[in-house]
C-alpha cells in the first residue's frame, strides 16, 4: 500500500510538471496572440485596443494565466493541489474567451446576440449573417464618430488634471 501511494505521487508530480509546461507555452503564445491581435486591430481599425468582450476576455485569460504561474512561486499557497485546480480554473477563462464571448455575449468578435442563440451554434442562418453585417456597419460608425472626441475629451482632461 504505501509503495502504490508513492507511485501515485510520482505520477502527480509528473503530472503537474507535464500541466506546468502546458500553462507556460499557452501563456507564451496568449501573450503573442495578443499583441499580434492589437497590430493587426491597428491596422484594420486604427486602434490597438477597443475592449470589445474578445479582446476583455482575451486579456482576463492571460493574466489568469499569468497569477497562476506566479502563484506558485508564494510557497505558502503552493500545494500540487491548489497549482493543479488552479489551473483547470485557468482554463475555464480559456474556455469562456471562446465559447462565452463567440456564442453569448455582443461585439465585433461575437456570433450569438439572438433569441436563439444556442441554435448559432451549430446552425447559424442568413438572418444571423445580416445581424452581424449591421453590428460591425454600426460598430465601424461609432469608432470613426465617437471614438476621436472620446480620445480628444480624455486629452482634455488629462491636460486639465496636469496643470
Amino acid at each position: 500500500d504505501a509503495h502504490n501511494e508513492g507511485l501515485l505521487r510520482a505520477r502527480i508530480k509528473e503530472l503537474t510538471l507535464v500541466n506546468e509546461m502546458s500553462l507556460l507555452i499557452g501563456l507564451a503564445f496568449m501573450t503573442i496572440g495578443t499583441f499580434l491581435g492589437a497590430i493587426w486591430a491597428n491596422e484594420s481599425w486604427g486602434r490597438y485596443w477597443g475592449w470589445d468582450p474578445k479582446e476583455t476576455w482575451a486579456l482576463i485569460t492571460l493574466v489568469v494565466y499569468a497569477l497562476v504561474e506566479h502563484l506558485r512561486l508564494v510557497r505558502r499557497w503552493y500545494s500540487l493541489w491548489s497549482f493543479n485546480f488552479l489551473t483547470v480554473l485557468a482554463f475555464g477563462s480559456v474556455l469562456m474567451t471562446f465559447f462565452g464571448v463567440n456564442y453569448f455575449l455582443s461585439g465585433m468578435h461575437s456570433y450569438g446576440e439572438n433569441e436563439e442563440k444556442m441554435t448559432f451554434i451549430f446552425f447559424p442562418s442568413q438572418q444571423h449573417h445580416q445581424h452581424r453585417n449591421e453590428e460591425h456597419e454600426e460598430y465601424q460608425y461609432f469608432l470613426k464618430n465617437q471614438s476621436h472626441s472620446l480620445f480628444t475629451h480624455f486629452m482634455n482632461n488629462l491636460n486639465q488634471i496636469a496643470t
